[in-house]
């Protein structure tokens, strides 16, 4: 499967770390989107985006937001999505996995790490 990542981040370095991790681990097809509406409006015009990696924390339309938008949409409702970011408490992660993200990463983590959820993520979808 040939994947086309939306990574979506309020923060360019944040935004920058994740393309470059994809591009590191062989992937070079990244559309970059500053918040959930952005990211919405990409998904909407690029219908080849196959997996979304959101951060929570972000002004707008935060990644739960995001994910709880894509859920409901019939169009987008199993495209993976991984959640990064510093919200690391129980109750986050499990507020998270209800709102159904294939995964979920706390900040910082590895190009391994990244990788791995990605493995994951992937092993699950086909």
């Amino acid at each position: 499967m040939s994947l086309k990542f939306l990574v979506v981040d309020d923060s360019v370095t944040m935004r920058r770390i994740v393309a470059n991790s994809l591009k590191n681990l062989g992937y070079d097809n990244i559309i970059e989107a500053v918040d959930g509406k952005d990211a919405l409006a990409k998904l909407a015009a690029d219908p080849a985006i196959n997996f979304v990696i959101t951060d929570w924390n972000m002004p707008v339309f935060t990644g739960l937001e995001l994910t709880k938008s894509l859920r409901s949409d019939e169009k987008y409702a199993k495209i993976p999505i991984l959640m990064v970011t510093t919200r690391g408490v129980k109750e986050d992660i499990i507020e998270a996995l209800q709102a159904k993200v294939s995964n979920y990463i706390i900040k910082p983590f590895t190009p391994q790490v990244l990788k791995e959820k990605i493995d994951q993520i992937l092993a699950n979808v086909q």
